[in-house]
């Protein structure tokens, strides 16, 4: 597996434990967690499209991102933790993060300067990777989280990106940044799809 981001989880959940026991005392489900992460994040997205030249929310994307990824995290151990998996809360998980995705990567093409093509390929590409890892299912592996641009990493590359922009950095830096993401994601299609495949046990004749 290429290194990931998403190898850092376990500490990252780690550091959430203290919040997930008082979540789970109030009565709060896995569902609303999830949802929260998908609303706030087309609220945030919403407002980078009314205001694409507002350098403050370029510069807290980053903070937002990472709030996310802790939501993220949180619906997983609070569904394990209170034995509440079910069918609905792994699609919403998986529609949710899809959503969410879109609704904050999309606004980059409207920065001044910023390839909206590009954009939108990185998007589309960031889909397909997700589709991927999900896709491993279909033939009966685990859902592949293999890298190099992961979730978490696509989180981590465009928030730096977003600090750019609102630097008021050259755009060719972020557009040069794009592309290697862009790549990237690409890169983690090919992993995700040969590790499924090399994992998948063929049926016996």
């Amino acid at each position: 597996m290429a290194f990931s981001i998403y190898q850092l989880k376990p500490c990252f959940q780690q550091l959430l434990r203290p919040l997930l026991s008082s979540l789970a005392r109030i009565g709060v489900t896995p569902n609303q967690v999830t949802l929260a992460a998908m609303f706030l994040s087309c609220a945030y997205g919403a407002a980078l499209v009314a205001a694409p030249d507002s350098a403050a929310l370029w510069y807290g994307l980053p903070a937002f991102l990472l709030f996310r990824m802790a939501l993220n995290a949180i619906d997983g151990m609070l569904a394990t933790a209170t034995g509440n998996k079910t069918s609905l809360g792994a699609v919403l998980n998986e529609m949710g993060d899809q959503v969410s995705d879109a609704a904050l990567y999309l606004p980059f093409a409207l920065a001044a300067g910023i390839s909206a093509p590009l954009v939108v390929g990185v998007v589309v590409a960031a889909l397909l990777a997700e589709f991927a890892g999900v896709l491993a299912q279909g033939i009966g592996v685990a859902r592949r989280f293999d890298g190099p641009m992961g979730k978490s990493d696509r989180a981590f590359a465009l928030g730096v990106i977003a600090l750019l922009i609102g630097s008021g950095v050259t755009p060719a830096w972020s557009n040069g940044l794009l592309c290697v993401v862009l790549l990237l994601c690409a890169l983690t299609i090919v992993n995700r799809l040969r590790q499924a495949l090399r994992l998948c046990v063929p049926p016996t004749r």
